[in-house]
């Protein structure tokens, strides 16, 4: 033909070359998507265990089970592991600028919440059976809530690192042409560097708190839930360290997607891993959930109770 119309954009001719037919837009859909359908069921029925668990703990938080570690961190790493099953949401839809804002800025502070309080919850242990020998350094971190200065300083950091990616180049919108007829609608993250910063940062948290715990897995304690947050941090790590490499060599919605998975079953990890044995203890093995944590050789009556059973040899 002589004279031929350009199509738009967004649009792309058809093989006859006849009209101009609009491109397919791909990203994590709410209608028709099953990938969408799976991380929403999942995220739903992994926030209300959370809840559940959290009304649990908050039922029963007079207990020596919920009170061993200091429970207001329990409750805090609940409702941060809550918060980042809701994260999922920001994820899932057509891209905006707001949700593209918020969904790296927003798992990245919930997660370094909660691994913050792993962090705390395992030094609490290692500090306290430290400080019980005769002249130990270790007796003058008991005084202070060094727990509460934990999380609130290494969260702090969290939130000035994403305070500063946002200001200087946030992430937004963009769109990809990844083949004839397909446009690829998926978040920029802006500053490549921020964003491997805030993982990065929140992998060092992580691999602390799997070092410390892993020390102080052996501490002779009825409640010591040191050997399971070894687990959960193992876990979490590795996790992180696997969905790097699938994240760089996939794109589109297969690229969230692979996100979205590393951030249910992370946070699977810790709620599981830290806080299941704690709740067979509160309702299938009450007996457990004493002062003395089921010791046969310990006694309740006037005396307090004995951390091991002692050497009945000589």
């Amino acid at each position: 033909m002589e004279k031929c119309l350009k199509c738009q954009d967004n649009e792309w001719p058809n093989q006859e070359r006849t009209m101009c037919c609009e491109k397919q837009v791909e990203f994590l859909s709410y209608a028709g998507d099953f990938l969408t359908l799976v991380f929403i069921i999942s995220s739903v029925i992994l926030f209300i265990t959370a809840a559940v668990i959290l009304g649990t703990f908050i039922s029963f938080q007079d207990t020596p089970v919920v009170k061993a570690n200091n429970h207001s961190l329990s409750f805090i790493l609940l409702v941060s592991i809550k918060l980042s099953f809701l994260s999922v949401f920001l994820f899932l839809g057509r891209p905006v600028v707001i949700t593209c804002m918020l969904r790296q800025i927003s798992f990245g502070i919930t997660f370094c919440i909660a691994v913050s309080c792993v962090l705390a919850k395992t030094l609490t242990v290692y500090i306290a059976f430290k400080a019980t020998k005769p002249g130990s350094p270790w007796r003058r971190w008991m005084d202070i809530k060094l727990a509460n200065w934990l999380v609130f300083i290494c969260s702090s950091i969290q939130c000035l690192i994403s305070v500063i990616w946002l200001v200087t180049s946030p992430p937004y919108v963009e769109n990809i042409l990844s083949e004839p007829g397909k446009i690829i609608i998926q978040c920029n993250e802006g500053s490549v560097v921020a964003f491997y910063i805030v993982l990065s940062y929140m992998g060092l948290l992580a691999s602390v708190s799997f070092i410390v715990a892993f020390l102080a897995r052996t501490l002779p304690d009825s409640f010591n839930e040191a050997k399971y947050i070894t687990f959960s941090m193992l876990l979490f790590c590795s996790v992180w360290i696997t969905m790097i490499p699938a994240y760089l060599s996939t794109k589109g919605k297969y690229m969230v997607a692979v996100e979205i998975f590393a951030i249910i079953s992370s946070s699977c990890g810790l709620l599981f891993c830290i806080f299941l044995p704690k709740c067979y203890i509160i309702l299938f093995k009450p007996e457990i959930n004493t002062n003395c944590g089921g010791n046969s050789c310990c006694s309740c009556v006037g005396r307090p109770p004995l951390p091991t059973c002692p050497n009945t040899e000589g």
